[in-house]
């Protein structure tokens, strides 16, 4: 079959990876696509705010499968276009891209169906939220409701960074409309998990956990970025544990989304934050978390676009996955998560791809050179028999690629070697 895979990033990067090595795929369509992945498919000049134009396309192209990467087109309602023309799609419906897309929403579901997070309260006035603030005290984490590629979450070790936060999103409106709420949270204290899992409805068949690395810096310091390395297994943390938030996590959330009329479909995340009282949720996103596909999918054994097809049609999934460890390293524009450059030059990537997975987010190539074009640039990912092997690999890859314009964290995984 024909598959249309929606988006431009690292994330879609590793999709279409794992579509092309497919026995099930003839071709692998990517809208937009970036330059990075030309090799494993063809890239459409389609946007992915173009529904029209990619409905169209998928009815010409005879596409047998649709998979939505971002979160914004699951929002605007994509996959219910292609529904409409019954095109076999994966990801969720508008109405249940909302646990992504409304954090005040995902509290709520939570609350109401005794699903575990932290304490929370929403706000739309800031002397309120401040006056909350100040009650509650710090650490605390302020997070705007909407959309905010990551960036909208500030864990406030004092009052005044709280209250800073809670300004920028409410007053400056610094997030627009995704700011027009805010959700004041409890600290927890513990270590993250990411938990990705494929769903429809009340099938719930969890994928094998992974723990990205947020902070721009070594050692974790530094601002939020949208993920600067991943990796996965997580030694830390026991099969138990992740069963236990499969039971008490995921599998409550999808029953409860269908309790609701808001059934989900697709990739199911939980940010997770293993506390001594069990796993809480940090928070869900309704779609692929981006880096940790990229260190996830390179551990299926199984066919993802059988998956896929399996969990659409109510088959039964059994996923195989390999025992190697997959580590990956972020390697990002200088400057960010705030201001950086584009357009400057990047050598050494296609010797880098010879010896490790490189994925593709903010490239481009021109005359014959390859340029940075985004926050993100790559994400390249080392794989071995142990965490520490699969790190090593990573770092050995990454220092084929040499720019003046990206950095990148020399500690990921870090956590993992402590508890070894």
């Amino acid at each position: 079959m024909n598959v249309l895979i929606i988006g431009n990033g690292g994330r879609e990067h590793a999709i279409a990876w794992s579509a092309s090595n497919s026995t099930l795929v003839e071709t692998v369509y990517i809208a937009p696509g970036n330059d990075g992945m030309a090799g494993l498919g063809v890239c459409l000049g389609l946007e992915s705010t173009d529904h029209d134009a990619l409905v169209q396309f998928a009815i010409q192209s005879d596409i047998g499968l649709v998979i939505v990467g971002p979160e914004i087109p699951l929002l605007e309602g994509l996959v219910d276009r292609f529904e409409l023309e019954e095109i076999p799609v994966f990801g969720p419906r508008k109405e249940a891209a909302i646990l992504e897309g409304s954090k005040s929403f995902a509290k709520e579901l939570m609350h109401q169906y005794s699903i575990p997070t932290a304490v929370s309260k929403t706000f739309t006035e800031f002397e309120a939220a401040a006056s909350y603030v100040r009650a509650e005290g710090a650490p605390i984490v302020i997070k705007a409701d909407g959309l905010a590629a990551g960036k909208g979450v500030t864990v406030a070790l004092t009052e005044e960074e709280a209250i800073g936060a809670l300004h920028h999103i409410l007053v400056d409106h610094g997030f627009g409309e995704a700011g027009a709420k805010v959700v004041i949270e409890e600290y927890l204290d513990g270590e993250e998990l990411s938990l990705m899992a494929f769903v429809n409805g009340t099938t719930v068949v969890p994928m094998v956990p992974a723990q990205d690395h947020k902070r721009a810096y070594d050692g974790d310091k530094g601002p939020n970025t949208g993920g600067m390395g991943a990796y996965s297994p997580v030694p830390q943390f026991s099969d138990h544990d992740v069963e236990e938030a499969v039971r008490m996590i995921l599998q409550p959330t999808a029953n409860a989304m269908v309790k609701e009329g808001r059934s989900f479909t697709g990739v199911l995340y939980a940010g997770l934050m293993m506390t001594a009282h069990g796993p809480k949720v940090i928070e869900f996103n309704a779609r692929f978390g981006d880096p940790e596909t990229q260190v996830v999918l390179p551990r299926l054994e199984s066919d993802l676009i059988d998956v896929m097809l399996r969990v659409l049609n109510g088959k039964p999934v059994q996923l195989e996955w390999k025992k190697e460890a997959v580590v990956g390293v972020v390697h990002a524009s200088v400057g960010y998560p705030q201001g950086y450059a584009k357009g400057v030059v990047i050598e050494g990537i296609e010797e880098a791809a010879k010896e490790g997975l490189v994925f593709h987010a903010g490239t481009k190539q021109s005359s014959s050179k390859w340029k940075t074009n985004g926050g993100r640039v790559l994400l390249v990912a080392g794989t071995g028999e142990t965490i520490e092997t699969a790190q090593q690999h990573a770092y050995q890859v990454s220092e084929q690629i040499t720019s003046e314009g990206l950095f990148y964290r020399k500690d990921i995984a870090h956590k993992a070697l402590q508890s070894i």
